[in-house]
């Protein structure tokens, strides 16, 4: 699952799924758009139910910063792998 919120300046990216292991793990992309500012997160979650804890505590607190949601999409969607190849150069140095 692909989540994200803009305003008109900033985005919060968030990426549930499942790693080799079968661990849940939350990614977190923020940053300016249009520019390179921003970071990366990711958290280990304990199981599906606490990813999904954090991402309703994620969209309650974009929801009061001004952010509106723009994309929701499955990460095995043509918008999802594309979402997901941006989070990777973030991984870049």
């Amino acid at each position: 699952m692909i989540i994200r919120w803009e305003s008109d300046h900033d985005y919060v990216l968030v990426h549930i799924h499942q790693d080799m292991f079968g661990d849940w793990i939350f990614s977190r992309a923020w940053g300016q758009i249009g520019t390179q500012f921003g970071g990366l997160k990711h958290l280990l979650a304990d199981d599906h139910d606490q990813a999904m804890m954090w991402l309703g505590d994620e969209a309650t607190i974009q929801a009061s910063r001004g952010l509106r949601k723009v994309l929701e999409v499955d990460d095995e969607s043509a918008e999802g792998r594309e979402a997901v190849s941006q989070l990777s150069l973030l991984d870049s140095p």
